[in-house]
């Protein structure tokens, strides 16, 4: 009898032999590498062969998820960070800041608002679910994102950076929301909550970002000096920085995703040689998408039929508030008076707008959280209610977005080459 573990080697290589040889017709198609990574899963898991298999006698190992989730999470928001050039220019961050600071504290309120009245949950696990839930995802949002290093596109360079830093500051409200769980009396946590896991965890996140990025490049550029690294180690410079950096940040009790995020940016910066950071770039993102893949394939292959059913109704509420209603409001609120950067409109197109409220892509960082809070501390009835919730609203993005990506992006590339024809035009004349 042939090992299962041999039958999984043969079937991902033959998964990735498709999608790598059949990549350029996929691209064209309206369809998400990740919708067909899901599928497949589906297939490996228990309505399909069995071969993956998260659940031993019905019990969850949310640790592996977590350990799985968490290495997939800090290698994407350290190539977002890489894909942001220039990061010292204030005009740019803009968008950002209005992402960050309005729309996901919008998101995670609505969300927890719509769990307390209309699902019935207490104000803990709600905000809980909130914050799993509201965290855009910087795996699978690789369509809509930077292309690469010269992109300047505002609406993917928002994207980007939205994915970047709120799979990291969602943290203090998913620890909020642990904490309600585990004592509604607010006043006794509340105090240490502001100090230790809002304040002091993101500026240590910031700080450490700065500093063991600013390290590590140096350190490489003293030693290249000397002797150079064999060519096909250099790669792994990126590697390490995001290991390290990660690490050095959870020893002082900061948030690594934060760091890492800023160590991507430090080292896109750092370096005098533009072509090293571009050299990471396109092996870290050769490594986020095979850690893409293992982890939809992980997705799919957990899903179970009846408890899907059995919170059907629930997540069908929080799909379409989250994606018909918080989000796209969100973004508009958080958008509004914002002027473009490189066009001669006094606000951004309504087209952009409403693509902003419509890529809040979920995925791999909501799936850590969950995991996470699984680990510690959410569990029994309500455990699986939010579980289900999450799993099932991160599979409907996958193939509303997925489905979606291409189509609109492809509109939006027409619109703003079709704008910028009549920038020049108009220039034109003008100087006529």
């Amino acid at each position: 009898m042939v090992d299962s573990y041999i039958v999984e080697l043969f079937v991902i290589g033959l998964l990735l032999l498709a999608v790598t040889l059949g990549s350029g017709w996929i691209s064209r198609l309206p369809l998400s590498f990740a919708l067909i990574y899901l599928f497949v899963g589906i297939l490996l898991g228990p309505y399909g062969f069995g071969l993956i298999k998260l659940r031993q006698d019905d019990v969850f190992n949310a640790e592996l998820l977590e350990r799985i989730t968490e290495f997939v999470v800090i290698v994407s928001v350290f190539s977002c960070g890489l894909k942001i050039i220039h990061p010292s220019r204030r005009r740019v961050w803009n968008i950002t800041a209005r992402l960050i600071g309005l729309l996901m504290p919008i998101s995670i309120i609505g969300i927890a608002l719509v769990g307390k009245y209309l699902l019935s949950m207490g104000w803990g696990e709600a905000i809980l679910l909130g914050a799993i839930l509201a965290p855009t995802d910087p795996v699978l949002a690789s369509e809509v994102q930077l292309t690469d290093i010269n992109d300047k596109d505002e609406l993917r360079f928002g994207l980007t950076s939205e994915g970047g830093l709120n799979d990291a500051l969602a943290f203090p409200f998913v620890y909020f929301g642990l904490f309600a769980l585990k004592d509604d009396n607010w006043n006794n946590w509340f105090k240490q909550w502001v100090a230790v896991d809002l304040i002091w965890a993101i500026a240590a996140g910031l700080v450490m970002g700065f500093i063991v990025g600013k390290a590590i490049v140096w350190i490489d550029q003293k030693i290249q000096k000397r002797r150079s690294a064999d060519a096909l180690m250099e790669d792994f410079v990126a590697i390490s920085a995001i290991l390290l950096t990660y690490s050095l940040t959870e020893f002082v009790n900061g948030y690594g995703f934060l760091a890492v995020f800023i160590a991507g940016l430090v080292v896109q910066d750092s370096y005098r040689n533009p072509e090293r950071p571009l050299a990471q770039l396109e092996f870290i993102e050769r490594l986020e998408r095979l850690l893409e893949v293992g982890t939809i394939l992980l997705l799919g292959s957990i899903l179970l039929w009846q408890p899907i059913v059995n919170y059907a109704y629930q997540s069908l509420i929080i799909v379409i508030f989250l994606f018909l209603i918080i989000r796209p409001v969100g973004a508009w609120i958080s958008t509004i008076g914002k002027r473009p950067l490189d066009s001669q409109r006094r606000s951004l197109h309504p087209g952009t707008r409403l693509l902003f409220g419509w890529f809040g892509i979920r995925g791999v960082g909501s799936l850590y959280y969950l995991a996470y809070a699984l680990s510690n501390g959410l569990k029994d009835e309500l455990g699986e209610q939010i579980a289900w919730i999450t799993y099932t609203t991160i599979v409907v993005s996958v193939v509303i977005h997925g489905i979606s990506a291409t189509p609109l992006m492809n509109w939006y590339e027409r619109r703003v080459a079709k704008e910028k024809k009549a920038v020049v035009r108009e220039t034109l004349s003008e100087v006529e």
